[in-house]
């Protein structure tokens, strides 16, 4: 550690070279050694508490590291790879950073034999751009047709979590549920809603062809049914503008303030009346309504929820076809949505609003039921998992066998293309194969099964020309995987690839590592002193 320069502030600490290099990637490897025990349908769950003692029971890759506070600069790079692969695929965020935290620790090896790390970076680059090739290769078309298909694609996301004893129902409601939202071949992830009550159990979650909004009506007044609804949906608020600046208003008589008043109450009427010549018997807005306004729709009969988020209104309107106005001049029938019936429901001693038989909805709610809240949270995972590999597959048109079998073909190959390569490049590539190896040896490790005679048979049968065998743990046997239904997106291995090779090469680059801090008494003495760095990791 220099800790004094001549031309730096006695606050900046800094660690150069060797020493750089070895604390970013003993980083890395904590912070795949964390989520290692999630992987696979026999991995454990971790039980995160928050300084407010909120607990969250998951082995979601994604989840557990953005709850653990984790400071070293090396491992965020880590955390920012899992939190690519949710976005882009919603699945694999644990595959993603076991792949770099191994990249990087076999890269450790090459450095102690002196070699460059831009030799490692290069060879891992080649290595990088043959999996893809090997990847299109390997590959199994899929169509939008073949359901059957796409229910094993998300039965294999789900298995392992909390939602595992129910996979095969839900798995049916996941591709239910895509269909429904699917337009012009495009899926929006985010049409699919996911409400959650705690109360009953997880066989008891359902799929509504439309919206399920955690809003109760404004008066009790209102009517607890509508039949035939026709819905506005508005996003300004129906009470009066205050107005921006501070303004003074002088009486003098208590006609004056009484004139006030009225001229008050006839504006809320004309804009009740408006809506009223709509037709529209429910009124969902997102900002608020005035009691007196409240009054007048529930003696008109009209349902209303008010302060609804605009994420809710924008998914009603997907449903039911209303159009969101935001003007009370541009309010018109032609603006109406419709939906069979709206009916408000107590279920487990909340308040919800359901909107059920829309004709062609293109947002829909899965409600989920649970015991407590970790398990619906859970749950909840579980099915964003599913619905981002069903929408990958469909997105590709391309899957790949599960259970290790993918990773064991792609190292087997990339060893062999490593063998045509001059130079030390090529070790880099063999590292890069060892490294793919390492998610079949611990889906092995965390079943409780031998990972060594397991990598051993894997070996001899993709030697033999298996290219799908991997290993099924619903039988601790290695076999062809594609055939027992153990299937996933390509896209999830191609970005996990990706995202794992950037930053590990990017990690390997670091040889100066300057911290600046703002006092003495904050700075952190060591950068080796990785409990300081990785709260929650000590």
């Amino acid at each position: 550690m220099d800790k004094k320069n001549n031309f730096m502030s006695e606050d900046i600490d800094r660690v150069i070279g060797k020493d750089a290099q070895r604390n970013n990637i003993l980083a890395a490897k904590l912070v795949s050694e964390v989520v290692k025990t999630t992987l696979g349908p026999r991995g454990m769950d971790k039980m995160l508490v928050s300084p407010l003692n909120e607990i969250i029971v998951t082995n979601d890759g994604v989840t557990i590291l953005s709850e653990m506070q984790i400071e070293h600069p090396a491992a965020k790079m880590m955390v920012e790879i899992a939190k690519t692969q949710e976005k882009e695929v919603g699945d694999g965020t644990t595959t993603s950073v076991m792949i770099a935290g191994k990249l990087l620790e076999n890269a450790e090896k090459l450095l102690d034999k002196k070699i460059h790390p831009t030799v490692i970076v290069k060879g891992y680059r080649m290595a990088q751009e043959k999996v893809h090739e090997i990847l299109n290769d390997i590959s199994f078309k899929i169509a939008r047709e073949n359901e059957e298909a796409l229910k094993e694609i998300a039965m294999t996301a789900m298995t392992g979590k909390g939602a595992e004893e129910e996979k095969e129902k839900f798995s049916e409601l996941l591709v239910e549920a895509v269909g429904m939202i699917e337009e012009n071949g495009k899926i929006e992830k985010e049409n699919i809603k996911i409400e959650k009550i705690v109360g009953e159990g997880i066989k008891d979650t359902k799929l509504f062809k439309g919206i399920i909004i955690g809003k109760e009506k404004i008066s009790k007044d209102m009517p607890q049914k509508v039949n035939g609804a026709k819905i506005l949906v508005v996003d300004f608020p129906i009470e009066l503008k205050s107005p921006d600046i501070e303004t003074k208003i002088s009486i003098s008589s208590h006609n004056e303030l009484q004139n006030f008043l009225n001229e008050e109450e006839k504006m809320i009427k004309g804009m009740v009346e408006k809506i009223r010549e709509t037709g529209a018997n429910v009124i969902f807005c997102q900002k608020g309504i005035d009691d007196f306004a409240k009054y007048l729709l529930s003696k008109a009969g009209i349902y209303a929820c008010r302060r609804v988020s605009r994420s809710d209104i924008e998914k009603i309107s997907k449903s039911t076809g209303a159009r969101i106005i935001s003007n009370l001049n541009e309010i018109g029938p032609e603006g109406i949505g419709e939906a069979g019936v709206l009916e408000e429901v107590k279920t487990s001693g909340e308040y919800l609003t359901y909107l059920k038989e829309c004709k062609n909805p293109k947002s829909v709610t899965i409600l989920v039921h649970g015991g407590t809240i970790h398990v619906v949270d859970e749950v909840e995972r579980a099915l964003l998992d599913g619905i981002g590999d069903i929408a990958s597959s469909l997105e590709t048109g391309l899957v790949v066998a599960g259970g290790g079998a993918v990773e064991m073909e792609i190292a087997k190959r990339l060893r062999d293309f490593g063998r045509t390569l001059e130079g030390r490049e090529q070790l880099a590539v063999e590292e890069y194969a060892n490294a793919l190896e390492f998610i079949p040896l611990t889906l092995a490790e965390n079943a409780g099964m031998d990972p060594i005679d397991v990598l051993t048979e894997l070996k001899s049968k993709h030697d033999a020309g298996e290219i799908n065998a991997g290993l099924n743990l619903f039988t601790n046997k290695v076999e062809n995987v594609f055939n027992s239904r153990i299937i996933e997106p390509t896209k999830i291995k191609s970005q996990a690839i990706n995202s794992a090779t950037d930053v590990a090469t990017m990690i390997l680059r670091i040889d100066d590592v300057i911290l600046s801090k703002p006092n003495k008494k904050g700075r952190m003495n060591d950068l080796g002193s990785l409990p300081d760095y990785m709260n929650g990791l000590s």
